[in-house]
């Protein structure tokens, strides 16, 4: 069985690999949050509460959201 790297273990592509893809994610997610939480409700599709919960989810997530999840204004 193969041991988990910790991140200071990474050489410095992967680290910063890490760092990018955590940004991206991150920035997906607060930008998914924020139009959730300014959006009306009536322009929602499905519940707010669940699509809270479902941008949480990697990458996919806030996709998810900005494709399926927005009614047109």
């Amino acid at each position: 069985m193969k041991k988990v790297q910790s991140f200071r273990d990474l050489d410095p592509a992967h680290k910063t690999a890490t760092i990018m893809g955590t940004a991206v994610q991150l920035t997906l997610a607060a930008a998914a949050w924020n139009d959730l939480a300014r959006r009306p409700a009536a322009s929602v599709r499905g519940r707010k509460a669940i699509w809270a919960g479902v941008i949480a989810v990697n990458f996919v997530g806030p996709i998810t959201y900005f494709v399926w999840g927005r009614l047109p204004r």
